[in-house]
């Protein structure tokens, strides 16, 4: 009887030791739309050239597509541009970034005025 109930406890035990690592787990995407916006928060790029990250959500994806426009490209999935397509896009978005914080700091002086 003693080893009956040691058994039964043992199991108890596993179980809730391996229950919290199910409950962890990412639920799979029910449908495409659902697993193309998974994909989507999980893209993370590396810049070699500024040697930082940039996640790739609907803002970035929004400018590559300005980016592309400014230089009549049909759109292409950023993976399969070349190696000085991808670095002359993080190049030019740094500098989208510093034109902008330029202009809200200059407006912002302006407001002081």
């Amino acid at each position: 009887m003693r080893r009956i109930d040691q058994c039964v406890a043992s199991m108890f035990l596993s179980a809730a030791l391996v229950l919290p690592i199910g409950a962890m787990a990412m639920p799979a995407p029910q449908d495409d739309r659902e697993r193309h916006e998974q994909e989507e928060h999980q893209r993370r790029y590396y810049d070699q050239q500024n040697r930082d990250y940039h996640n790739w959500n609907n803002q970035e994806d929004r400018m590559y597509r300005e980016w592309l426009s400014e230089r009549h490209y049909n759109y292409v999935d950023y993976d399969r541009l070349d190696r000085r397509d991808q670095q002359d896009y993080w190049q030019w978005r740094h500098q989208q970034e510093k034109r902008q914080r330029h202009e809200e700091h200059e407006e912002h002086e302006h407001d002081r005025r």
